[in-house]
């Protein structure tokens, strides 16, 4: 065995673990595939970095934001050494420690319609919607279903509590969470009824969780109370829905 065998096999060992449960043939169908994340804040950080650890072996980040104090409750990136930073970039460094053969695409902006048609003009095999407003998610959702592109959305993570009513499902049966219903409405005007598989939770949120007044975050309009670990949760979710549908589990 020559040198550079040794340093291959060291390099894959840290998938050991994952092959006793998928094999050499699951490991190699996600190290060939190309996962698309949308949004990484509290939900989409946490479903790409899962997607890495799993052996997927190229993503594609978006994100236009930089990490901001008020993210430490609940995000993956941040940190007191990473605000002020774009969060794209830092998600690209974690992702390249986890695996330092990962192929990454790092786009550090906001997505609007025509750079959404750019983005899905490439060759991907999962998109993981992680967007928190309502308008580039719709046309996001919206392109993919036009296209019979595969993708998963998270919808509401904030003002809740519990992970055990985290369901996966078509959108057409997510029911008592406010972004989902504004979703379902504008997808509706599109002639979109079924056929997107989203994370959701059916949990209440109770009023006074949500502030519309001295929202200074870009693209949003009001701010929900939310908890350190169901964003993660969500994410979490998220990525078990890409990883068993490419290994078809």
């Amino acid at each position: 065995m020559t040198r550079s065998d040794d340093k291959k096999n060291a390099m894959e060992d840290w998938k050991d673990r994952t092959r006793l449960l998928i094999g050499d043939e699951g490991i190699n169908i996600l190290k060939s595939k190309h996962v698309i994340v949308v949004g990484l804040g509290g939900v989409g950080a946490y479903a790409a970095e899962q997607l890495a650890r799993a052996g997927i072996g190229s993503m594609t980040l978006v994100d236009g934001d930089v990490v901001n104090v008020t993210n430490r409750n609940r995000q993956l990136l941040a940190l007191e050494s990473t605000i002020g930073r774009p969060k794209a970039e830092v998600m690209a460094e974690r992702l390249r420690d986890i695996n330092p053969e990962i192929e990454l695409t790092v786009l550090n902006q906001y997505l609007k319609d025509q750079a959404i048609i750019d983005l899905m003009a490439q060759p991907f095999d999962y998109v993981v919607d992680a967007i928190d407003t309502v308008a580039p998610k719709v046309f996001l959702l919206y392109y993919a279903k036009q296209n019979n592109q595969r993708i998963v959305s998270s919808m509401g993570a904030g003002g809740k509590f519990h992970p055990e009513k985290i369901e996966i499902c078509d959108i057409a049966k997510s029911n008592h969470c406010r972004l989902a219903f504004y979703i379902r409405k504008r997808l509706h005007r599109l002639g979109v009824f079924e056929g997107i598989k989203v994370v959701f939770s059916p949990e209440p949120v109770d009023a006074s969780a949500i502030i519309t007044d001295g929202v200074e975050e870009q693209n949003k309009v009001s701010n929900v109370g939310t908890i350190s670990y169901l964003p993660a949760a969500f994410g979490i979710f998220c990525a078990s829905v890409v990883i068993n549908d490419l290994l078809n589990k």
